[in-house]
């Protein structure tokens, strides 16, 4: 149904989801290797926007009022924001009681979503390179102690997913995040089929990348571990944040190929009209030099390079994410195969360029206690932490596949009534959310006086 420029031939064979050479961690130093029984009461994560794992510019300008379609729109809606060379993006606000992040009342939110307006009946088709990584896990002497990356099979089973085929959901019929916007938008659209209203994603395989990490970080830290099966199998990379981030984005300009992110530029295979996914396979990340505070499985950004003359001098952002391939069985709450992915795709259409600041929201698990408490729109960080529902089980060509459940833009807004399809505050599964967070509250989710 969806192209893609490169055949899977010879993939499988460079890209293993686990190798090393005894199929066993006999040869890993003993002080890297933890059991993967830890990983069922880990709080696994979705990152935000951490210093390590961000790699950009800020941009909060928001471009004047533009209508190239001749039709009916609200006077706020804007497209394209100015001076930036990135994907077709569009702007628009909405009201609701709340706080900045200074504790200053506040009632106008401004937001940027990917494509084009709702109204103006049209389809935005966006190129997705899929990049496969390979990560090599360095022993002191600098020879590879064990690798991980997505084989033949996984990267076919996400060109299969309902990310980029077509499913039926109670928004239409469509891909995952085509329909979400349905959903979001439905009372902005033009007749049940959204009037032509269409973001699609089309699948571009590019050629795999390498990661090398090396075993100890610049600050004399361990820079990786590997989590274990019963039988001493390795199964989990786990991978500091700070390195992972260095390893990953270009760090000056001008560009090198010296990260994965600068050679997937250089090359061609990630260019600014592109939503590019980093696809990895069984690998997460630590926070603050501790494998304990694990594991962030997913995270979307982009890397902000200064404009040339054959661009205009425009900025350039190229958007990207990082997902890790889940295997069945690692995390509980049936996070697995693209429930990562699926989370960072949603919320890449929904703020592309993560900066869409909301009224302050908390979720909390009435199970677990685990909450999240933020003040941006990611859609996908309101149901990760819920026990009940957090993903939804679709039957696909060769499996099934569990994308998450997300909250959607009502959430946020403070909508009461949601103005969505269904009234629904979450998609695709409506039962998910149930009710608006608590509000309007101050900085770190303190009730208002």
């Amino acid at each position: 149904m969806y192209a893609y420029k490169r055949s899977l031939t010879g993939l499988s064979a460079f890209l293993a989801v686990v190798s090393l050479s005894a199929a066993n961690a006999a040869g890993v130093d003993p002080s890297r290797i933890k059991p993967i029984s830890i990983l069922q009461t880990a709080k696994h994560a979705n990152a935000h926007s951490s210093s390590a794992l961000v790699k950009s510019g800020t941009n909060k300008a928001y471009a004047i009022a533009y209508d190239g379609s001749g039709r009916n729109q609200s006077s706020t809606v804007s497209v394209g924001l100015p001076g930036i060379d990135t994907l077709p993006n569009w702007s628009d606000q909405f009201t609701s009681p709340g706080y900045d992040s200074n504790g200053n009342a506040q009632s106008v939110w401004p937001y940027t979503m990917l494509g084009l307006p709702p109204e103006y009946g049209r389809t935005t088709s966006i190129d997705a390179p899929i990049i496969p990584v390979q990560v090599n896990l360095l022993a002191a002497d600098g020879s590879v102690a064990v690798s991980f990356g997505p084989d033949g099979k996984v990267i076919q089973s996400v060109l299969n997913s309902p990310v980029f085929g077509s499913n039926t959901y109670t928004s239409g019929t469509g891909q995952y995040n085509d329909m979400l916007f349905h959903a979001e938008f439905k009372n902005r659209l033009r007749g049940d089929d959204g009037g032509g209203f269409h973001t699609v994603l089309t699948p571009r395989l590019r050629q795999p990348e390498q990661m090398n990490i090396p075993y100890l970080t610049p600050a004399g830290t361990q820079a990786w571990y590997v989590f274990v099966d019963a039988n001493g199998v390795p199964v989990i990379a786990a991978i500091d944040e700070n390195e992972f981030g260095n390893l990953l984005f270009p760090p000056t300009y001008p560009v090198t190929n010296a990260t994965v992110m600068g050679a997937a530029e250089l090359s061609g295979a990630a260019t600014t009209q592109d939503l590019s996914t980093f696809l990895y396979m069984n690998t997460v990340l630590f926070s603050n030099g501790d494998v304990n505070q694990c594991c962030i499985i997913g995270f979307h950004s982009y890397d902000f390079e200064p404009g040339t003359a054959q661009n205009g001098n425009r900025s350039r952002f190229y958007v990207m994410d990082y997902a890790s391939y889940l295997s069945p069985g690692l995390f509980l709450g049936g996070f697995e195969d693209i429930t990562p992915w699926s989370h960072e795709v949603a919320e890449t259409f929904n703020d592309p360029f993560v900066n869409n600041l909301v009224p302050w929201w908390l979720s909390v698990d009435p199970i677990s206690g685990n909450g999240n408490c933020q003040n941006d729109l990611e859609v996908g960080d309101v149901v990760e932490v819920l026990t009940s529902l957090p993903v939804y089980s679709m039957v696909g060509k060769s499996m099934t596949y569990h994308p998450q459940n997300v909250a959607m833009f009502q959430w946020f807004a403070f909508q009461s009534p949601a103005n969505s399809n269904l009234g629904a505050y979450s998609f695709p599964d409506e039962t998910t959310l149930a009710g608006l967070s608590p509000g309007p509250l101050l900085p770190g989710c303190v009730a208002a006086p």
